[in-house]
């Protein structure tokens, strides 16, 4: 384990951030869509549950690991796709990758990364990562994606279904990050690396102006449908995740395409803003594939280890984190990637002993209620 900072929390490195973070990125990390509701709800949705503690157990030895689609992780802790990493870090998506190959826990990589995807297979080859997808209105683009996420040995896919066209995030606005006219500015400096595949439309994009290749890879289809997954799933080898559900309903219907996996996710509060708390939404997808053989994973608000256990316990299998990654990239590029992933770990490991679970496998909906129903308990 690396020497700790004086950080003991990932609020800290949410805190220390914004002085490594040109104020026009940070805002690009931190902000939601609109108001801001669901962003803010995410959070607090895990200040809504208390625990249910277990006592006079034997927890002198706990095994926090577990699998995701098979793989053995360290603990029930894997990392979101976030665009756009050398905003917060030099080395981008690289030290996060290799921070997390280096913790032994899964990483997700946004369509929308800085560094090359062979790159980032060839610095980890240990490393269990997935690669985000689109339903793009090109579908050759979206079917390039897969065969290099396969031939580089990525584990999975994780296609995002709830980005058909662009939240409104008022702080981007503010700070004309979508105009991308401060050609000084960091975001300008940078580039969607992944997305130079098909080369007619990708030297049309950047004579247009877009250096960033932002408006060429946001093209994502508003017509996409479950077919569309169904076809994902026809021409890929490896196993597709669906972030971005948050109903039964839904959960079904990506059930009944065939996907692997579900993230339930509001991508961060940065759409569809007063959407409901991914936590709220998990007890009722977990439920709705139960049997089915998918596996339900969850983001959005995960703050402390803590946190994981109520996801875990509410049925998730995982817990993802987005911006607690970036904190810790800008605050020590790899270094603080693997700080804040052993200080979850251990916060984790302590809240499962003091829980009164000496193995995941033993976490229980018991153990945690709604402050708002503990009456009726």
């Amino acid at each position: 384990m690396l020497a700790r900072s004086k950080r003991m929390c990932v609020d800290d490195f949410e805190r220390d951030a914004k002085q490594f973070i040109e104020p026009m990125m940070y805002r690009y990390y931190q902000g939601g869509a609109d108001e801001e509701i669901t962003l803010r709800d995410s959070r607090e949705a895990f200040r809504r549950y208390r625990f249910r503690p277990l006592v006079l157990r034997d927890v002198s030895t706990r095994n926090l690991s577990t699998t995701v689609l098979g793989h053995r992780i360290a603990f029930p802790c894997c990392i979101s796709p976030t665009a756009l990493h050398k905003g917060a870090h030099p080395d981008g998506e690289l030290a996060t990758a290799k921070a997390a190959a280096s913790r032994n826990v899964m990483m997700s990589l946004s369509c929308a990364a800085n560094v090359l995807l062979e790159d980032i297979a060839e610095a980890t080859p240990t490393g269990l990562i997935m690669m985000q997808l689109w339903i793009f209105k090109n579908r050759q683009i979206s079917e390039l994606l897969v065969r290099r996420a396969e031939k580089a040995g990525f584990k999975a896919l994780m296609l995002t279904v709830d980005y058909i066209i662009h939240g409104m995030r008022r702080g981007e606005h503010e700070y004309n990050i979508r105009q991308k006219t401060r050609e000084n500015s960091a975001y300008a400096k940078l580039e969607c690396v992944n997305m130079n595949m098909i080369e007619k439309e990708v030297r049309s994009a950047k004579a247009a102006g877009d250096k960033l290749l932002w408006d060429y890879m946001s093209q994502a289809d508003s017509s996409a449908t479950w077919d569309d997954i169904k076809w994902v799933k026809r021409i890929s080898s490896i196993p597709v995740v669906v972030k971005g559900i948050l109903t039964g309903k839904m959960a079904r219907e990506a059930a009944a395409a065939g996907v692997d996996g579900i993230l339930v996710s509001a991508h961060g509060g940065r759409q569809l803003d007063s959407a409901i708390a991914p936590l709220d939404a998990l007890p009722e997808v977990v439920k709705a594939v139960r049997g089915t053989g998918v596996e339900v994973y969850v983001d959005g608000g995960v703050r402390t280890g803590a946190d994981i256990l109520k996801a875990l316990a509410l049925g998730a299998r995982a817990a993802f984190i987005g911006r607690p990654a970036i904190w810790g990239l800008a605050c020590g590029g790899e270094d603080g990637v693997t700080e804040v992933l052993d200080i979850l770990k251990d916060e984790f490991d302590l809240a499962m002993a003091l829980a009164g679970c000496a193995d995941v496998s033993c976490i229980q909906r018991s153990l945690v209620a709604d402050k708002n129903c503990l009456s009726r308990l």
